[in-house]
């Protein structure tokens, strides 16, 4: 019987390196294929050229592991489809998350049509997550579950897949708890055992925002103004979102706050309101406040920013949002909910945020999540995942 042929995106790191061994233990010809993403160094950290260091440990590992490796250069894909995205998001004001679509439109798209033409049956990545296959009323439905390692779940940076994807797709060491992968890769000898794990935007790294944003955003001096932490602003009756969810109570919930400077006074200055995001606490550069300075707002339009004393200040917590109708995705569509159902689901706004309990209300106009506590830093643009359990069944961009 003829092997299944996978092909790994081995990145360079401890993960796609044992998932590697992990496949091939497992009985699939397994491939090899390093892909580089980027190469400009504008505004990133702590490296000159990191792909090419990647490039080496990925050649190791596929040697130590006796597997071919190939390489492909999909940086133009990547920054048209990511970085790109990223820029425009920004100037909006809007906060996107640059791993989401990194999956979406590079790891299980181009690249996954790049493994096809290496013959693939699969492609793996080393993210930590589950994948399990069920059927329903006759039809196959792959179920994208969280990984077996809570510290490391990485689900939710594949909550834009689709069930084509999904079909084609492995996660070898979702799981495997991390500190086995690191023991693994060192029974195994491979240099990519005691290698730190990446970080920052995916496959750019560790960035200074501002700089790396003005490659294509200009910078604007703008003021910066303390609100008030008493400010009428703050004055929602959240409870309504409960005892009376209608669409009207949910819309004007759902809205951020409307800053104004009528509600504090100017301490500083800023080199673009862009380059800022909702709980921000870094970049700022100003001082001698009795508490540490958040941001609570941006206004794009004006070029003003709003910060607030202390991280409970109630600028940053909010307990409802939105995502529009068009932005709405559902990994297990079979799941989708209906306009005007409501259901009690789990709901994450960030990687690592443990999962929020919550009501989705489904209208005509979007979705509504109304989540049991106040949220600290919801920011437009971000992607909120909603789960069933340990299962991620849909996404959407918060508005």
């Amino acid at each position: 019987m003829q092997k299944k042929k996978v092909v790994i995106g081995l990145s360079g790191g401890v993960d796609s390196s044992v998932a590697a061994y992990v496949l091939k233990e497992q009985g699939y010809e397994v491939i090899g294929l390093f892909m580089k993403n980027w190469h400009d160094t504008t505004g990133v950290l702590e490296a000159d050229c990191p792909w090419l260091e990647d490039r080496f440990d990925a050649m190791a590992v596929a040697k130590k592991l006796d597997i071919p490796f190939h390489f492909v250069d999909l940086s133009e894909q990547y920054r048209a489809r990511v970085v790109d995205y990223m820029f425009a998001e920004y100037e909006k004001g809007r906060t996107p998350n640059p791993d989401v679509l990194c999956n979406r439109e590079i790891k299980f798209d181009v690249f996954l049509d790049k493994c096809f033409e290496l013959g693939a049956d699969y492609v793996a990545t080393g993210h930590y997550c589950r994948k399990e296959t069920i059927e329903k009323e006759g039809k196959e439905y792959y179920r994208l579950l969280a990984g077996t390692d809570n510290n490391k779940d990485q689900s939710y940076f594949l909550c834009q897949l689709s069930q084509e994807q999904l079909a084609k797709a492995l996660f070898p060491i979702g799981d495997i708890v991390k500190p086995e992968v690191r023991r693994i890769a060192n029974e195994l000898n491979l240099v990519t055992a005691h290698k730190k794990d990446s970080q920052g935007i995916c496959f750019v790294g560790k960035v200074d925002l501002p700089v790396f944003l003005q490659q294509k955003l200009e910078a604007k001096k703008g003021k910066v103004f303390l609100i008030d932490k008493q400010a009428e602003l703050y004055q929602r009756d959240w409870q309504q979102a409960f005892d009376n969810p209608s669409d009207e109570v949910l819309e004007e919930l759902s809205k951020p706050y409307m800053f104004h400077p009528k509600y504090g006074k100017k301490v500083g200055e800023h080199g673009g309101a862009h380059f800022y995001t909702v709980g921000q606490r870094k970049g700022l550069n100003i001082g001698g406040f009795p508490e540490p300075l958040f941001i609570i707002g941006t206004n794009i339009a004006y070029n003003q920013i709003y910060v607030g004393m202390g991280k409970d200040n109630p600028g940053l917590f909010r307990q409802v949002l939105k995502v529009d109708a068009g932005e709405l995705h559902w990994v297990r569509p079979d799941l989708a909910m209906r306009v005007g159902e409501s259901r009690r689901l789990s709901i994450r706004i960030r990687y690592r945020q443990p999962l929020q309990n919550g009501v989705i209300h489904r209208r005509n106009e979007g979705m509504y999540v109304v989540f049991d506590q106040p949220q600290r830093g919801i920011a437009a643009g971000q992607f909120a995942a909603w789960y069933v359990e340990d299962e991620l069944i849909g996404s959407g961009v918060i508005s």
